[in-house]
């Protein structure tokens, strides 16, 4: 079976507006159990609206989205979003945070504090437990939001830019953690990026959406083997191919930018 099924899915902002904008238009795709899949397109294709409606966060306004089969009609526990900026509670200790997904659920603190404790050793802040938020660095942040997601059993990781803010080192070394968590763990990931080369890193498929309105264009099954090496022939030639693939694209959605600012001047 597979974990997350998109069928013919659009999704219209301001419907039956004046500012209507359709920014996904019929997109269907699957996802199969324990797949890395990566979204990408050019700015404003709808990549972020697509993972917030398989979060729940959003409706489809028309097309159906199914998780285990069953339609997604809201936020889910079985499916964390986990977003560019960290979603931390600044007034909590790391080690609340991550449990605070149980804490809503009931669980007493003794046993919460106990399987967040065990995530946090998982991805390296065990001795960062009471500390708070703001005294992590933006790496550690965001692996305490993969720990919280863990934590709390989920089966989904819906991934948006994460690594986006953080700088090329930390983002590097980011990259390669998650695909540690990720092939430990078994869980099935949805990661959005605007960037070919973490695409190509981290997936076993990618998605590539249109400009505005976002339509899927390809998918792509990136078939090398891990851990992959960023500068090897392979890895070009897999550049390559998206890089012609997005060229279009990426033209298209800068045109379409200039046409609506000129019509917004002449407003």
């Amino acid at each position: 079976m597979h974990t997350i099924i998109c069928q013919n899915v659009s999704k219209v902002w301001g419907l039956d507006t004046p500012e209507e904008v359709l920014a996904i238009d019929r997109v269907s795709f699957s996802v199969e159990p324990g797949e890395f899949l990566v979204i990408i397109g050019p700015s404003g294709c709808g990549k972020s609206t697509l993972l917030s409606m398989i979060a729940g966060l959003e409706p489809p306004t028309a097309g159906k989205i199914l998780h285990d089969g069953e339609p997604i009609a809201g936020p889910s526990p079985q499916r964390s979003m986990i977003f560019q900026q960290s979603s931390l509670l600044p007034w909590m200790s790391v080690i609340d945070n991550v449990a605070f997904g149980l804490e809503l659920k009931g669980v007493n603190r003794k046993a919460r504090h106990q399987r967040a404790e065990h995530f946090l050793k998982e991805v390296g802040l065990r001795s960062f437990a009471h500390r708070y938020p703001h005294q992590l660095s933006g790496g550690m942040q965001q692996r305490a939001c993969i720990a919280r997601a863990l934590c709390l059993g989920t089966d989904v990781l819906l991934m948006d830019e994460p690594f986006a803010a953080l700088d090329v080192q930390t983002r590097y070394q980011m990259q390669k953690f998650l695909l540690d968590i990720w092939q430990a763990a078994g869980k099935t990931v949805v990661f959005v990026t605007h960037h070919i080369d973490e695409a190509i890193f981290l997936a076993d498929r990618v998605i590539i959406l249109t400009a505005r309105p976002g339509r899927l264009l390809e998918s792509v099954t990136i078939d090398m083997a891990r851990p992959r090496d960023v500068m090897s022939s392979e890895f070009e030639r897999h550049r390559n191919l998206f890089v012609e693939h997005m060229r279009s694209e990426v033209v298209r959605a800068f045109e379409e930018q200039e046409l609506v600012e000129m019509m917004d001047t002449r407003v």
